[in-house]
């Protein structure tokens, strides 16, 4: 089946048209700017190259009607008409409690997605234009919505409850949902299958480490903790995001500074992080960089950062009673050698020892990068978001 799949921001919209019987994709690109002068389409045909044009788009759906007439060109395209691609699949951020696996939109299904927009509202908002837009130029395939907090929704209440006035959960639903699901699902289940053995069988640590980062606790195929939160401020320091910090924090600044709640809010997403305390950059390879030529801010990050993850990988082996496999992946888990041994080097408790060598030589492709006689093993494992919301797409169309 061809599986076109739609990922919307609020002036973005990047797409793969992906053939799930063989997992190639037969295009991509991304839609820029939309609503903003200067917007930008790129595309890229299979293996050929991406090519770039400043267009107009008004709104997402001129950016959707691009996309399906580069898909359906006669000299750039893949597919002859839109009959060949059968169906839509949607990365949704949020979805709250109410969904817990991939479903067929509909309109309750949006109006669900809008009710809990308040918990995502960069992402939620821009994810139902997408879907409208595509509805309204591909009305007869189907769409399937694919959210971000899914694969969380196994979480007990000991996991997922906060320790605050349980009449919050019960009015407004505070509490912890997690995200990046998509990547945490497809890389479990992948780590498993590299280790020939299948996943329900299983204790595996996920550490999804990009600009965006989170890690979970599979334990016999479902996720049982994760350390994003409400929102994906909580857990692990970030690019830009502080993680996790004392409450009181929020109410001092706003008092030492006669900043709004809001304000403060904003300064926790946007100005902290590694970019906050290096001054430097929200991109490891700029603060790796950094650190190496003697900044001492940037290699406080760096110590800071990896610490907070190992912090968190050895929580999750606690809660799970154990670890049969810890997993790297996204943009710094997977091709930034020197963060991986930071954080491995704390590890070496639970009886695994990193192969320097091996960590050196592992960019981008799925390697394991423990020593054979240690346990748990230590692995990387790219992320294919867009696969797996295809394959999750095929599997509900399919029944």
């Amino acid at each position: 089946m061809k599986v076109l799949v739609i990922n919307c921001g609020s002036s973005s919209l990047k797409f793969q048209l992906i053939e799930t019987e063989t997992n190639d994709v037969l295009a991509k690109g991304l839609c820029e700017r939309i609503g903003i002068e200067g917007s930008n389409f790129e595309y890229k045909k299979g293996d050929g190259e991406k090519t770039g044009t400043l267009t107009e788009m008004k709104n997402h759906k001129d950016a959707v009607a691009l996309v399906i007439k580069a898909l359906t060109d006669p000299e750039t395209g893949v597919v002859s008409s839109l009959d060949e691609i059968d169906a839509v699949g949607h990365r949704t951020v949020h979805g709250g409690e109410k969904f817990k696996s991939a479903v067929r939109i509909n309109e309750d299904v949006i109006k669900a997605i809008e009710e809990v927009s308040d918990l995502a509202p960069l992402h939620n908002p821009a994810c139902i234009t997408g879907i409208r837009a595509c509805q309204e130029l591909m009305p007869n395939l189907p769409h399937v919505g694919v959210f971000d907090t899914a694969f969380h929704q196994t979480m007990k209440p000991e996991a997922f409850l906060y320790a605050i006035p349980y009449e919050y959960y019960d009015k407004y639903k505070v509490r912890r949902y997690g995200f990046h699901g998509t990547s945490h699902d497809y890389v479990s289940k992948r780590a498993a299958e590299l280790l020939g053995k299948d996943r329900k069988d299983l204790k595996i640590i996920v550490c999804h480490l990009g600009n965006g980062a989170s890690v979970s606790a599979v334990e016999n195929g479902e996720c049982v903790d994760t350390s994003m939160g409400l929102t994906p401020l909580e857990g692990l320091i970030m690019g830009t995001r502080s993680g996790d910090l004392d409450p009181a924090v929020i109410s001092y600044l706003m008092g030492k500074e006669n900043l709004s709640c809001e304000e403060v809010t904003d300064i926790l997403n946007k100005k902290s992080g590694v970019l906050g305390m290096t001054g430097v950059s929200s991109d490891f390879r700029d603060i790796g960089k950094a650190a190496a030529e003697g900044n001492e801010k940037a290699e406080n990050a760096l110590k800071a950062y990896a610490l907070r993850v190992a912090k968190y990988i050895g929580s999750y082996a606690a809660a799970m009673n154990g670890v049969d496999a810890i997993a790297f992946t996204a943009g710094i888990g997977e091709n930034d050698a020197d963060v991986r041994e930071r954080i491995c080097g704390y590890l070496t408790f639970l009886g695994t020892e990193l192969d320097k060598d091996k960590n050196k030589t592992a960019r981008g492709k799925e390697t394991i990068i423990s020593k054979p006689e240690g346990k748990p093993v230590l692995m990387v494992v790219p992320t294919n978001e867009e696969l797996a919301i295809a394959m999750q797409t095929v599997a509900l169309i399919k029944g």
